[in-house]
C-alpha cells in the first residue's frame, strides 16, 4: 500500500462521488470538433468509458491509500454541516466494510461502459444512455460512502429514476410493465423506510451514523427500534430482495438491457443488504434481535424458493428464459446474504459482506454472458438454445462456452472461487447465531441452506449441460456461423473472472478488511 495524506484521501473521496455527476452534465453536451471521431455517438460513448475508467483509478488509488491497518476506522472523511435546522451534514468516509463495496461499483460501471461502447443497446439517443449510466454511478457510490441517514435516503433514491429509464427505453419485450413494477415496489418501500429513518433521527436527536452506531440504540426505546426495524427493514428488503418482495426482481431482469441487469445484480441489490448491516445492525441492535428470526426464516425460505423457481425454468420444455432463471437465482444467493446479517454474529456478517461482493462479480459475469448468448441467437429462451440435443456452445464457440461454465460453477458455491466463502460462512454463522436467539430455528435455516445450495448445484449444472453441450452439427437456433468471444468482451469479463478466483484462493483480502469493521460495528462503536 501507498502512503497517501489524509487531505488527497479526503479529496479522492469526494471526486469519486462528484465526478459522475459532472461527466453526466457533459455528455449531454454537444461534443468539441476534434472528439468527434467516426460519429457523435461515438464521441459520447468514450466520454462514458473515460469518465468510468477515471472513477475506477480514483477508487483504485483510495484503496492503496487506505490504512489497512485500521480497516475499522472511517477514513477520508468529510464533515460538513448542511441543513443546520434538522442537524443534517455532509458527512461521508469508508471503513472495511464500505470500501470494497465502492471498488466494486466503480470496476462494473466501467466494465459496463466499456462493454456498451461496442455494444450500445437499441435505444433513444446515446448522449441520454451515457448520462443516464453517470447518474445511476454517482448514487450508488454515494450509497456506500455517506454517513448521514437522510443522505443515505438520498443516494438511496437517485438510482431509482435512471434505472427506470434504463429499463423503459433501452430494454426488450415487456420493457414498459417491467419498469413500472421496479418504480412502483422500490418507491412504496422507500416512503416506508423514510418514516423509520425520521423515527430514528427525531428520536435519538441526530441523523449522524457514527455516532448513532457508537451509542448502540441506548438513547432508543425497544418499541422505537422495532417500529424503526420494521419500516427501514420493508425498504431494504425490496432492493434486497428478499422473499416474498422479490416479485420485481424477475421481469425488471429479463427486460432490462444486458448492462442494466449487470448494474441491477451487480450493484443495485447491495444496497439494501448494505443498508441491513450499516444502519439496523449497530443502531437498532434491540429491535434487530426482535426481528432476527423472522428475517433468517424469510431468507431460507428465499434460498429454497429462488432455487426451485430456477430448476423449473431450466428443466425441458418449460419455455425458461436464462435471464429469468439468473434472477430468481439471485433471490437465493441474496438469501444466503440475509441470513448471515440475521445471526448477528461477527461470523454471519462477515459471510454476508463476502457474500455481496462474490454476487455481484459472478452475477455481473453470468448476465453479461446471457446477454452475449442473446445478441448471437436473438433469444434467451433455454428451450430454443438447447434445441433437441443442447446448444453445444462447447463445439460452436468453445470460449464462450468456457466462460459460461466457469461463471456457472462459480455461483454454486465451488470450493476455490469466490462464492464459496460468503456462503459457508453465512451457514456457519447460523450454526451459532448471536446470544438471544433461538439456536434450533437457526440450525433449521441453517440446514434448509444446506439443502439451497444442492438445489443450486442441480438447476447450474443442468444450464451448463443443455447450453455447453450437445452435437454441434445438429439442428438448432444457432446462426452458420456461431462468432466466439470478441475482444471487447474478453476485455470486460476477464477482470471479473480474475477477481473471482482471487477471493475465492485468497479470502484474507477480503476478510482483512470487513472483519475489523465488523467486530467494532457489533459491539457498538467499540472495538
Amino acid at each position: 500500500m501507498i502512503d497517501i495524506s489524509p487531505s488527497v484521501m479526503q479529496f479522492l473521496l469526494a471526486f469519486i462521488l462528484a465526478a459522475p455527476l459532472i461527466g453526466a452534465a457533459a455528455a449531454l453536451l454537444p461534443a468539441p470538433p476534434g472528439l468527434k471521431g467516426k460519429s457523435p455517438e461515438q464521441a459520447v460513448l468514450r466520454h462514458g468509458v473515460t469518465v468510468t475508467g477515471v472513477i475506477l483509478a480514483a477508487a483504485i488509488a483510495l484503496t492503496l491509500g487506505f490504512d489497512h491497518d485500521t480497516p475499522a476506522r472511517f477514513q477520508a472523511t468529510t464533515d460538513i454541516s448542511w441543513i443546520q435546522a434538522l442537524n443534517v451534514r455532509i458527512h461521508l468516509g469508508i471503513d472495511g466494510i464500505s470500501l470494497p463495496l465502492l471498488l466494486m461499483t466503480a470496476l462494473l460501471f466501467f466494465l459496463c461502459a466499456l462493454y456498451s461502447y461496442y455494444k450500445l443497446p437499441q435505444g433513444p439517443s446515446p448522449k441520454a444512455f451515457v448520462a443516464l449510466l453517470l447518474v445511476l454511478e454517482a448514487g450508488t457510490l454515494a450509497t456506500f460512502a455517506v454517513l448521514d441517514l437522510l443522505l443515505f435516503f438520498l443516494a438511496f433514491e437517485m438510482v431509482l429514476i435512471p434505472m427506470y429509464f434504463l429499463i423503459a427505453r433501452w430494454g426488450g419485450a415487456q420493457r414498459q410493465a417491467a419498469a413500472w413494477k421496479f418504480i412502483l415496489f422500490t418507491l412504496l418501500g422507500s416512503v416506508v423506510m423514510l418514516l423509520g429513518l425520521l423515527l430514528i433521527g427525531l428520536n435519538s436527536g441526530t441523523f449522524d451514523m457514527v455516532a448513532l452506531a457508537s451509542d448502540n440504540g441506548r438513547e432508543l426505546t425497544h418499541t422505537t427500534q422495532i417500529l424503526a426495524v420494521l419500516a427501514i427493514g420493508i425498504g431494504l428488503a425490496v432492493k434486497t430482495p428478499m422473499w416474498p418482495l422479490h416479485s420485481w426482481l424477475p421481469d425488471a431482469h429479463t427486460a432490462a438491457p444486458t448492462v442494466g441487469s449487470v448494474l441491477l445484480a451487480g450493484v443495485l441489490l447491495k444496497m439494501g443488504t448494505y443498508g441491513f448491516v450499516r444502519i439496523l445492525l449497530p443502531i437498532t441492535p434491540g429491535g434487530m434481535q426482535t426481528f432476527a428470526p423472522y428475517l433468517g426464516a424469510f431468507a431460507a425460505i428465499g434460498i429454497v424458493y429462488g432455487s426451485l423457481a430456477c430448476l423449473a425454468l431450466a428443466r425441458k420444455g418449460n419455455k425458461g428464459d436464462l435471464k429469468r432463471l439468473i434472477a430468481y437465482s439471485s433471490v437465493g444467493h441474496m438469501g444466503f446474504v440475509l441470513l448471515g446479517i440475521a445471526t448477528m454474529t461477527p461470523t454471519g456478517v462477515n459471510g454476508a459482506l463476502f457474500a455481496n461482493v462474490a454476487h455481484g462479480l459472478i452475477t455481473g459475469l453470468l448476465f453479461f454472458l446471457v446477454g452475449a448468448l442473446k445478441d448471437r441467437y436473438g433469444t434467451a429462451d433455454l428451450d430454443t438454445l438447447a434445441g433437441a440435443t443442447g446448444a453445444a456452445l462447447y463445439g460452436r464457440a468453445p470460449r464462450l462456452g468456457a466462460f459460461l461454465a466457469f461463471a456457472a460453477v462459480a455461483s454454486l458455491g465451488l470450493p476455490g472461487l469466490a462464492g464459496f466463502w460468503g456462503e459457508m460462512l453465512a451457514l456457519f454463522g447460523a450454526f451459532d447465531p448471536a446470544e438471544g436467539l433461538s439456536r434450533p430455528a437457526f440450525l433449521t435455516y441453517m440446514a434448509i441452506g444446506g439443502l439451497g445450495t444442492l438445489l443450486t448445484a442441480g438447476y447450474l449444472l443442468i444450464v451448463v449441460r443443455r447450453v455447453c453441450m450437445g452435437d454441434p452439427k445438429a439442428k438448432s437456433a444457432a446462426p452458420a456461423a456461431l462468432p466466439d468471444i470478441q475482444h471487447y468482451e474478453f476485455a470486460a469479463w476477464t477482470p471479473l473472472v480474475a477477481l473471482t478466483v482471487l477471493a475465492g484462493l485468497w479470502p484474507a483480502v477480503l476478510l482483512g478488511l470487513t472483519d475489523p469493521a465488523v467486530q467494532k460495528l457489533l459491539a457498538g462503536g467499540n472495538s
